[in-house]
C-alpha cells in the first residue's frame, strides 16, 4: 500500500500510514500537547483572579522595587541608602500592586497588610541584582524572560523566595535543557538546595556517565568542603542504580534460561 503521508510503499495492509510517518506524527502530536499545556499554564499565571485587589491602580504604577545586591548592605546608614544601611545605587523598578499580589502569595501578604512596604509603596529586594529584578518584574507582566543559565538560576532563586511557582518551573525547564557532563555536579547541588526535582534527576543522569572522573573535577573538590552530604547522596544514588541494573540483568538471564 501507499502511505498517505510520504507516498512510499509499505507492507502493512490495515493502515493508511507507514510506521515512520505514524511515529513522526505521534511525536508532533505530543509536542503540540506540551505547547498547549504550557500556553494554558501561562494564561492561568497571567490572569488577574482577585476581586479584592484594587484594579483601578493598574493604570499607574503604585510600587517601586529596589534591587539591593548582597555587596550593597552595610551595618550603618549610607548617604545613598536608608536607615538599615542598604545602598540604593540603582534605579527603582516600577510595578503595580495588583500584578505582584496576584502572582505571588508573598507579595499578597506583604501588600494586603499594614507592613511598611504596603504603606510606603517601596519594596527593597535583597540579594538580587538590578538586571535580575527587572527580568523578574517583566516576567510577572508577560510570563516571558530572556534567559541564559546564570539568569535562569538567579530567577529561580527569586521565584522560590516569593513563591512564584510558574516562574520557578519555567527556569527549571531551561536549566534542565542545558545539563551536560561538565556542569552536572554544579546543577545537581543547585537543584538540591532549591528543591528542583526535574533538574535534580537530569543532573543525576548526567553524573552517572561521568562517575569515574568525578573526583578529578574542581567543582567536586569545592563541594567536599562546602557540602559533603550532597556527594554522599550522589554516590548512594549511583550505587543504588548500579545494583538495580545488575539485578535487572540477572533477572533477564534467568528468564532466558
Amino acid at each position: 500500500m501507499y502511505c498517505q503521508s510520504c507516498k512510499n510503499v509499505y507492507d502493512e495492509e490495515d493502515a493508511g500510514t507507514c510506521k515512520e510517518c505514524y511515529e513522526e506524527a505521534s511525536e508532533t502530536e505530543e509536542e503540540l500537547k506540551r505547547e498547549i499545556d504550557d500556553l494554558r499554564s501561562r494564561l492561568l499565571f497571567l490572569r488577574l483572579p482577585s476581586p479584592t485587589l484594587d484594579a483601578s491602580a493598574a493604570g499607574h504604577s503604585d510600587l517601586l522595587l529596589h534591587a539591593i545586591p548582597a555587596s550593597s548592605t552595610s551595618p550603618s546608614p549610607s548617604p545613598s541608602g536608608d536607615a538599615d544601611g542598604a545602598r540604593l545605587d540603582t534605579p527603582a523598578v516600577p510595578a503595580h500592586r495588583v500584578i505582584l499580589a496576584s502572582r505571588s502569595p508573598v507579595f499578597r501578604a506583604m501588600l494586603d497588610s499594614e507592613m511598611e512596604e504596603s504603606r510606603s509603596g517601596v519594596i527593597k529586594m535583597y540579594d538580587v541584582s538590578y538586571d535580575v529584578l527587572r527580568a523578574f518584574v517583566h516576567y510577572m507582566y508577560t510570563g516571558e524572560a530572556l534567559l541564559d543559565e546564570q539568569m535562569a538560576c538567579d530567577l529561580l532563586v527569586l521565584a522560590e523566595k516569593y513563591e512564584v511557582k510558574h516562574l520557578k518551573t519555567y527556569c527549571e525547564k531551561f536549566i534542565t535543557s542545558k545539563v551536560n557532563n561538565d556542569n552536572a555536579i554544579v546543577h545537581y547541588a543547585f537543584a538540591h538546595r532549591h528543591g528542583a526535582k526535574q533538574l535534580l534527576e537530569a543532573s543525576m543522569s548526567a553524573l552517572m556517565d561521568s562517575m569515574p572522573t568525578l573526583a578529578e573535577r574542581e567543582e567536586y573538590k569545592e563541594l567536599v568542603e562546602r557540602d559533603p552530604r550532597i556527594l554522599v547522596e550522589i554516590y548512594e544514588t549511583y550505587v543504588s542504580r548500579q545494583d538495580n541494573t545488575a539485578a535487572e540483568r540477572d533477572s533477564d538471564c534467568c528468564c532466558r534460561k
